[in-house]
């Protein structure tokens, strides 16, 4: 992206977080997830890291979040407010922690780490004056809150008076400040909207818009009346050194009868800081409040001071956020797959974005009906999610977001285009396109005859005939499902006796180790030839990685264009196709892979034109492949060796001379084999 595309997206971006921080931290309602909001911001910050001549005062970057509401009295803070820089994942957190080592050389080696779970309440800041509690002030815009002191007294676990005791004594006289968060617990939210839903009222949407909407109304009874808490996570005084540490402070805190988090560490290697967050990772579900990570900063208070600020965060403490059940990318692509029904399926192409713990490039947009309903269109800003933690879907697209020039998706001028060759229709009263004339059925029987081919599988005993009586007879309704036959099954089909089925059963069987480029020949995945197939195998290894690669990692592979990147990317978005590949995997069918691009053919390029008396055309391609050569079906300026068989037309030769090609013969191709076979 260019400066001023940076500058565009940048102005829009701020838009949209502005408005979502006043709705959620002024007005205490949610446009969108916290998740999708940090995605967003997450986003900012790196385009504002690239260019940073464009940012600006007032950026959501530069800034606490809120203002003060007129109803309540503002107050000013005794010291700023702030809010933390967001890291997402280890690599930030090491790149902060050498940061903190490149300023401050010398205590680099004795550096402690502070870690406590960051909770999703309201910040609020309570004084006491000699003990008694006199005031309670939310975070408002960091500089100045609003007080809400009438309302924070009726928590139950605000003391209003301090406990003393002689080890904590001088917190009890002169003016102490403890900053925390108001929550509700999860399981007192739930019964909340119990209540609520047996009397036919609206729910609550989530506990942190709960307790920030009872604490901003004007009427204590109903902060009275709602389960609130109150968490610490700091204990300020006018004179610093009263506070020595973070952990001195959490101890204080408890002893003056102030809660805190007991999960909350110190640590004196970042490893371990890193092995905590990764714990609470899936711990944290069990926690009694919602969080979405962790805060981590220096134990020492007076080292972490003399690091300082910048901008609106301090430079010794950032907030470690776990991987996003939602998050937000680009649609850079929408594609349409084929499915084992003849269903034509939309899948839309992301900028890849870690979604609940795994990177996210793809996901189906279902029909043509549904892409409309969302109105999701190439270029878009989306907000996607995992169903279920697995199957990845759009929620909706940011509007605010959306570039100037986009247009809605056309299904039936896409289908057109990416599909010329097929037609399709849409049957009354269903929402999906089909292509006409073919049934499921048949595009299984066509699939399996491909899977049994010689190039593919070589499944001898799978022939037209027995593909059709199998099918038909409803004993095999995938790919995957030959492998699950047995003899018995087999014997029940009027076509086979004892002999064939058990012959027909011991040549599956024996191709549960395929090679892999075979297997993904025989996948049947538009586009993606023989030669193709390996060269896949020879750039990924293995299935995993093959369905795992984006369009760019696809289209950076020698003769894999984007059409045949979108075609493969578009495979494997198929929840069907998944399945299958499941079922293989269930099934123990292993492919595996031999690379042999380093062969004594290595960067040659044959072409085979007539008919060859020897051997078959495939025979000869697996040949040049396993040597290292590429296999062509098409005569190419690049084409290294033609080789000419019987009944050969004269324009493929004058094309062959056209190019400068060398013209071997069968006879000669087998003595190049051989000489080069080791």
């Amino acid at each position: 992206m260019n400066k001023f595309g940076a500058a565009e997206r940048i102005r829009k971006l701020k838009s949209l977080i502005n408005d979502y921080r006043y709705h959620y931290h002024v007005l205490d309602q949610s446009t969108m997830s916290e998740a999708a909001a940090d995605s967003l911001k997450h986003e900012l910050s790196a385009l504002e890291t690239k260019f940073p001549e464009l940012i600006t005062a007032d950026s959501p970057t530069q800034r606490v979040a809120g203002e003060p509401l007129a109803k309540f009295t503002q107050v000013t803070h005794s010291s700023r407010m702030l809010s933390l820089n967001d890291v997402f994942n280890t690599v930030e957190v090491v790149a902060w922690v050498d940061r903190l080592r490149k300023l401050r050389p010398a205590a680099a080696a004795s550096l402690e780490y502070f870690a406590d779970i960051k909770m999703d309440g309201l910040a609020c800041a309570l004084t006491y004056q000699d003990g008694r509690l006199v005031s309670a002030v939310t975070r408002g815009n960091g500089f100045v809150g609003e007080d809400v002191t009438l309302n924070v007294r009726t928590i139950e676990n605000v003391p209003l008076q301090l406990r003393s005791k002689p080890e904590y004594e001088q917190f009890c006289h002169g003016r102490t400040e403890i900053r925390g968060e108001i929550i509700m617990l999860k399981a007192d939210f739930t019964a909340l909207n119990i209540v609520r839903a047996a009397e036919a009222k609206p729910l609550f949407a989530n506990p942190r818009n709960l307790a920030a909407g009872t604490i901003r109304q004007l009427d204590p009874a109903l902060a009275a009346g709602r389960p609130l808490r109150f968490r610490a996570y700091d204990l300020l005084r006018d004179n610093p050194t009263d506070v020595p540490t973070n952990v001195y402070a959490y101890a204080a805190l408890r002893s003056l009868g102030i809660n805190s988090n007991a999960e909350a560490k110190v640590f004196t290697v970042i490893d371990d800081v890193l092995a905590f967050a990764s714990y609470w990772d899936e711990a944290r579900h069990a926690l009694s409040f919602n969080t979405d990570g962790l805060v981590i900063k220096l134990n020492d208070r007076k080292l972490y001071a003399d690091y300082g600020v910048v901008g609106k965060a301090p430079r010794a403490a950032v907030a470690y956020k776990y991987a996003a059940e939602e998050a937000t990318t680009i649609v850079k692509d929408i594609i349409l797959s084929i499915g084992r029904t003849g269903t034509a399926n939309p899948v839309a192409v992301f900028e890849p974005v870690v979604v609940a713990g795994s990177t996210i490039q793809h996901a189906t947009l279902h029909n043509a009906d549904e892409v409309a309903r969302k109105d999701i269109r190439i270029g878009d800003t989306v907000i996607i999610y995992k169903a279920g933690d697995i199957i990845p879907q759009v929620l909706r697209v940011l509007p605010e977001l959306r570039p100037n020039n986009t247009r809605a998706f056309d299904m039936e001028a896409e289908l057109k285009r990416q599909y010329p060759e097929l037609d399709f229709e849409r049957p009354s009263g269903e929402a999906a396109y089909r292509m006409k004339n073919v049934s499921g059925p048949l595009l299984l029987k066509r699939a399996l005859e491909h899977f049994a081919s010689k190039a593919a599988l070589d499944i001898d005993t799978l022939g037209e005939k027995n593909v059709g009586a199998l099918v038909d007879a409803g004993l095999v309704t995938d790919l995957a499902g030959i492998y699950a036959l047995t003899e018995a099954q087999i014997l029940e089909v009027d076509r086979f006796a004892q002999l064939s089925a058990q012959k027909l059963v011991t040549g599956i069987q024996i191709t549960k180790n395929p090679p892999l480029s075979r297997f993904i020949y025989g996948l049947g995945i538009r586009h993606a030839g023989a030669q193709t197939a390996l060269d896949l195998a020879d750039a990924f290894g293995s299935l995993t990685a093959l369905g795992r690669a984006s369009l760019d990692e696809l289209q950076a592979i020698d003769g894999v264009g984007k059409v045949v990147a979108e075609s493969i990317v578009a495979w494997f978005s198929d929840a069907d196709n998944l399945a299958v590949l499941e079922k293989f995997s269930r099934l123990g069918i292993q492919p595996h892979h031999e690379r042999h691009e380093d062969g004594p053919l290595h960067g040659q390029k044959f072409v085979i034109t007539g008919s060859l008396e020897t051997m078959s055309r495939e025979a000869a391609a697996d040949k040049v492949r396993s040597l290292g050569g590429v296999f062509q079906s098409t005569l190419s300026k690049d084409t290294t060796l033609l080789v000419v068989g019987a009944n050969v037309g004269a324009a493929k030769l004058a094309k062959a001379s056209k190019y400068g090609t060398k013209q071997i013969t069968e006879n000669e191709l087998l003595a190049f084999l051989n000489a080069n076979h080791g």
